[in-house]
Parts: structure tokens; sequence; C-alpha cells
């Protein structure tokens, strides 16, 4: 019976660590443009509502003696100022999320790359460095952060089945 299982050295293993923590760098910042676009255009929703405020608590004439009655007028600008802030917090909702997300890419990248540092310093031969990726994927939930590949966790998962 002869032994079909792929041997990896240190030295690859170790690249692909620093190649998985430069793939979630890159996500990290796409993950932040995004972001930084998000935080736009809540800053634009901010200066609209603050706008259509103003405009509203001016109201049409200011210089009326009469007391203000509410007409269709202000109770769909009302609405329409409560949809705005409804809108508005979701958007904060949303970039608050992509902010957490965006800080586990990092963190994530951050121990790959001090993984491959590890390996490369302390590992004796491939398959005591595969184990230890393999179980650093499992700790860390690796697969979850990469949609399009797969990880070795994955890998070798799929090939004790």
């Amino acid at each position: 019976m002869s032994d079909d299982r792929v041997t990896l050295s240190v030295a690859e293993l170790a690249d692909y660590c620093g190649t998985q923590a430069r793939f979630l760098a890159g996500r990290s910042e796409t993950i932040g443009r995004e972001t930084d676009e998000l935080l736009d255009e809540i800053d634009e929703d901010i200066a609209e509502i603050r706008e259509r405020l103003t405009t509203y608590s001016a109201g049409p004439d200011a210089s009326a003696a009469s007391p203000p009655t509410p007409n269709n007028t202000e109770t769909d600008e009302v609405t329409q100022l409560d949809d705005l802030e409804t809108a508005l917090e979701e958007k904060q909702a949303v970039a608050e999320a992509k902010r957490e997300r965006m800080a586990a890419f990092q963190e994530l990248s951050e121990a790959y790359a001090e993984l491959a540092v590890e390996l490369t310093e302390s590992a004796d031969d491939g398959q005591e460095a595969l184990e230890r990726v393999v179980q650093f994927e499992q700790r860390h939930d690796a697969p979850a952060y990469f949609d399009d590949q797969q990880t070795l966790l994955e890998i070798v998962a799929d090939s004790k089945r």
C-alpha cells in the first residue's frame, strides 16, 4: 500500500499563510472603502435631514399670527422625515456591521501573518506545520472568511471523507 498523501514543506505552508494574510488584508481594505462610501451617504442624508428640518421649522410663513394647524403637507413632511431617519438608522447599522467585519478580517490577517512567522521559526517538518495550520483555521473558523477558495482545513476535511 503506497502513501498517496501530498506533503508540503514548512516554507510552502508559511507561504500559504502569508498569502491568506494578504488576501484577508485586501478584503479588509475593500470593506473599508465600502464603509467609507456608506459613511459619505450617511453624511449626505444627515445634511438633507437637517436642511429639511430647518425648512420645516421655519414654516411656509414665519410671520403668520394664527396658531399653526397641521395640514396634509406638514403631515407628509413629518412622515418623510421619519422615513429618512429610519433609513439613516439602517445605514448606520450596516456601517457598524461593516466596521466589525473589517476588524475581523484584519485580525485574522494579522494572525495568519504571525502564524507564517511562527512556522518558519519553529516548525520541525511539513506535517507538524500542516497540523498547526489546520488547527489554527479550525480555531479561527477561517473557512467563513473565504467565499471563493478552500482553506487547508476544508481540503483536509474533504480528504478524510
